[in-house]
């Protein structure tokens, strides 16, 4: 499975689940993120559940992106 895919299936989860999974990834690069970083993190996935459908769709942010880049 691709990283694509894997953004796929994740918003195909429950909320609750969303969130698990977040904090999961998250602990994985705990020791490489200062405890500002964390707290923006936790700050933002908070603010996302409150609100889901606030924010730009990855599949828009990431060709977005590479237009941009990709001259």
């Amino acid at each position: 499975m691709n990283a694509t895919e894997v953004v796929e299936q994740f918003h195909k989860l429950p909320l609750v689940e969303q969130r698990e999974v977040f904090e999961l990834l998250r602990d994985e690069f705990e020791d490489e993120l200062s405890p500002e970083q964390v707290a923006e993190l936790d700050r933002r996935a908070e603010d996302a559940l409150k609100n889901p459908g606030r924010g730009t769709p990855w599949e828009q942010l990431r060709d977005e992106t590479l237009r941009k880049y990709q001259r």
